[in-house]
């Protein structure tokens, strides 16, 4: 049975931020910046290639994670070295993709801001 920690929450807090490697973590995505739900996501995919990581909140790092699933698992005919600078590009992409829907997301909520129509109203005057 493993046995409770009984750590302090600043303590939990400043442990998590030296795991993540800054003390103001901000997803790459979304840009939740709450430290509890920060994760290191690998690019390439941990067993491409670990060494290339970023930040990046939990509901978008599953949302990567399931459109990694759609990525080749073995790229042959590469050496080790070329597959793992594919999966990186690949990952990047994916990250890239990520980061349009959020962007299309808030513009399309900007164009719903009830703060239009009375720029509007204002521009008719």
């Amino acid at each position: 049975m493993r046995k409770p920690t009984h750590r302090s929450p600043e303590s939990r807090k400043q442990q998590r931020l030296k795991t993540l490697g800054t003390n103001n973590p901000v997803c790459g995505v979304c840009g939740e910046s709450d430290w509890r739900t920060m994760e290191l996501n690998h690019l390439a995919g941990q067993n491409n290639d670990p060494r290339f990581t970023h930040l990046i909140c939990a509901n978008c790092h599953r949302k990567f994670t399931d459109a990694q699933k759609d990525h080749p698992a073995d790229i042959s005919g590469l050496s080790d070295e070329l597959g793992s600078i594919a999966h990186f590009i690949l990952g990047r992409a994916t990250l890239f993709a990520l980061m349009v829907e959020k962007d299309r997301e808030l513009a399309a909520s900007l164009f719903n801001h009830p703060s239009r129509n009375e720029i509007s109203t204002e521009a008719q005057s």
